[in-house]
């Protein structure tokens, strides 16, 4: 086998809470993770002369290690202690850069299953997740995505129930956030409000589908520049359309809500989409795809 195609799909938080700061300088984090059928498509090819050639259908994506997927690749062949072979990573993207869905951690994840595959690795997914956290802190869960409890950086994974049958919105506003900024100004404030997470997790056993979307909640939503205020708007837009709860997702600037009836959520699709150029309508994908 020379070269294998996988897809890298995007992720949803349905809630964020930010516990305390660590001494290494990362956050204790609690999430409820979700993984949807929206997602990139990822090519790998082995070379033989060591070079790394990078291809998306985005030109102005970074081609060296700044970019997660050469970062990855990288890590990979480290790990195995044998020379760096060299790899054509050919990128299709549809998940929006810089929205808080998990995009190039996603494609990260997505190299570093295809090169466990192509060199017959053997590789098992908790060996791949603790590569994946020297890439980024979001790599673990993109490993094998499906629902999951994240804690630590996020790298410390639990699975949850299949969620119940739902659409999802998701809206991304002509802007992005500032991940390093919503860290330090949620440093900078003592946080009164947190999600329920338990709450959230016994209504995903329960497949309570209203009770889930009560429960959405992100801290980083308290703590957003005035600048990014049309998060709020895109938020109150899916719940007068009819979304059982809304939120941002990540560090944003997705926002996302959940509708019981596909009618329902389309009618939403069709009318946000009027506005915002990225506007997905797609489903939930509760099994993990590793």
């Amino acid at each position: 086998m020379e070269e294998l195609t996988l897809a890298s799909p995007a992720k949803l938080n349905l809630s964020l809470d930010v516990l305390s700061r660590r001494s290494d300088g990362y956050h204790d984090l609690k999430m409820v993770m979700c993984s949807v059928e929206l997602a990139d498509e990822v090519s790998v090819r082995l070379r033989g002369d060591g070079a790394v050639n990078v291809e998306s259908n985005l030109p102005w994506l970074p081609r060296d290690r700044r970019n997660l997927a050469v970062k990855a690749a990288e890590a990979f062949f480290n790990a195995q202690g044998e020379p760096f072979p060299g790899v054509d990573i050919r990128m299709v993207k549809r998940v929006p850069v810089g929205a808080g869905m998990a995009g190039g951690s996603g494609n990260a994840a997505a190299v570093l299953r295809a090169l466990n595959t192509l060199t017959r690795a053997g590789m098992d997914a908790e060996a791949l997740r603790s590569l994946g956290l020297e890439v980024g802190s979001d790599v673990p869960y993109c490993i094998a995505g499906g629902n999951a409890l994240a804690e630590g950086r996020g790298e410390r994974l639990t699975p949850l129930p299949a969620m119940p049958e739902c659409s999802v919105v998701i809206c991304k506003p002509a802007f992005s956030v500032s991940t390093a900024e919503l860290f330090r100004r949620i440093d900078g404030r003592s946080l009164r409000t947190h999600p329920d997470t338990a709450g959230m997790t016994d209504a995903m056993a329960a497949g309570d589908l209203p009770a889930i979307a009560r429960r959405m909640y992100n801290v980083f939503e308290d703590v957003l520049p005035r600048n990014c205020a049309e998060v709020h708007t895109v938020r109150s837009a899916l719940l007068d359309a009819g979304a059982l709860g809304a939120v941002m997702t990540g560090t944003g600037s997705a926002v996302f809500g959940l509708f019981e009836r596909e009618e329902t959520a389309r009618k939403a699709y069709e009318t946000l989409k009027k506005s915002y150029r990225d506007c997905f309508l797609t489903r939930i994908c509760s099994e993990p795809y590793f």
